[in-house]
């Protein structure tokens, strides 16, 4: 049984459930019914899965990321050997409530996304409610080491499927992919933004400031941002790059949902693609761009560190923060948010504009070699049959539950 944003919608949570599923799937051993959440519902009908049998894969819509009645329904109408899921804790404080229901019978599985420090003990009885932890990134490895290092703790990260995303051009070169997607886009330099209209992504501040590249240094330059630009959590984008006095062949908004093979076309059109967040688990977009051939521009945060590079080459631009706020709310008492300077964006902007076309492509082509590498969707789909398979073998369910007890003895 999983737990986590819908496996069919777009988003990083969305995307990786549906190739964590498809990969136990493929080994013909497992069945999965999910519980996919995060997005309105039009009706709350059970839901099969195109290519897949009804008795293999089935999802039941849920508000949030569900609740106790249903998860106790399920358990007991469909027998689940291991509960996995996926996302930001403080949307499972309700889960971890009834451990003491779930786990006497089977293993719980939690593919944990924390995106900074300071290490947050307040988690420490979250990790030690569940049976493994699956850590999306080294930042996230180390933190969960350190708050609850008893529990089985395992790096997994994010991967892109190269069937799609990889720095193959075929017989479309980038001047042709450009015109086929973009239109006359000439030779202007194009940096791409892929993210959610969101506050933590600046979407607001990256508009401004790229606006300040383009004055400072007169570039023919276009910013594609692909987004809904009226997101109820985010900015009226549109209305932004009006106030800030973009022309129209400066800015472009990418507002379609497109297909994987679409999506990975346009990143290959790209010069660049950007990420200035103030907190990011992993970010998707950019690890996709790096497979595709194209450098990224990023701040040094949770996973988009890792992305950028591997410790002694780089595959783009990083950003140091020149802040580390300490914010937080009554769920979240405290984190860091890495701020980003427009002093520094704006001349990693510059910095990667000046580059040769030649010096970019070779940027970008290292940055593919590092995704195939480390974040490869064959380790990807064997490192998950792996640990599921593991999990099954060590700790059991229903009958033949093991390495769980109901109490501990410690000494006050």
């Amino acid at each position: 049984m999983t737990i986590s944003d819908h496996p069919g919608i777009p988003s990083g949570v969305g995307t990786q459930t549906k190739y964590v599923i498809e990969a136990l799937l493929k080994t013909g051993r497992y069945s999965v019914v999910s519980l996919g959440g995060a997005i309105k519902h039009p009706n709350y009908d059970i839901q099969g899965v195109e290519g897949y049998e009804p008795e293999d894969w089935k999802i039941i819509p849920v508000d949030a990321y569900g609740d106790a009645m249903t998860v106790r329904s399920l358990l007991s109408s469909e027998k689940p050997d291991i509960l996995w899921f996926m996302t930001d804790p403080r949307f499972y404080r309700w889960l971890w409530e009834m451990e003491d229901e779930i786990r006497p019978l089977i293993p719980m599985v939690y593919y944990h996304v924390w995106d900074n420090g300071p290490p947050p003990r307040y988690n420490s009885n979250f990790y030690k409610s569940t049976d493994v932890i699956a850590s999306i990134s080294k930042v996230t490895h180390n933190i969960v080491s350190e708050v609850a290092p008893s529990i089985e703790n395992i790096y997994i990260p994010h991967a892109v499927n190269e069937e799609h995303f990889n720095n193959e051009l075929n017989e479309w070169g980038k001047k042709d992919l450009r015109e086929r997607l973009l239109g006359s886009v000439e030779d202007r330099f194009l940096v791409f933004w892929n993210n959610r209209n969101a506050r933590r992504k600046l979407p607001g501040s990256l508009l401004k400031w790229f606006k300040k590249f383009l004055d400072d240094t007169g570039a023919a330059a276009t910013l594609i941002m692909h987004t809904d630009l009226r997101d109820q959590h985010g900015q009226p984008l549109d209305h932004l790059a009006t106030e800030f006095g973009y022309t129209p062949d400066e800015i472009i908004f990418s507002t379609q949902k497109m297909p994987m093979e679409n999506m990975a076309d346009l990143y290959k059109a790209v010069d660049v693609t950007i990420n200035i967040s103030d907190a990011e688990g992993f970010g998707l977009s950019t690890l996709e761009s790096l497979a595709c051939g194209t450098p990224i521009i990023v701040n040094m945060t949770g996973g988009l560190q890792e992305q950028v590079t591997d410790g002694e080459n780089f595959f783009g631009i990083g950003i140091e923060p020149c802040s580390k706020a300490v914010v937080g709310s009554q769920e979240v008492p405290y984190i860091y948010e890495d701020r980003v300077s427009e002093e520094d964006v704006v001349g990693a902007l510059t910095k990667m504009y000046n580059m040769s076309k030649e010096d970019r492509e070779e940027l970008g082509n290292a940055g593919a070699r590092h995704v195939q590498k480390n974040y490869n969707f064959k380790d990807f789909e064997k490192s998950w049959v792996d640990l599921m398979d593991n999990i099954h073998n060590k700790h059991g369910s229903y009958e033949n539950r093991k390495n769980y007890n109901r109490w501990e003895f410690f000494k006050l």
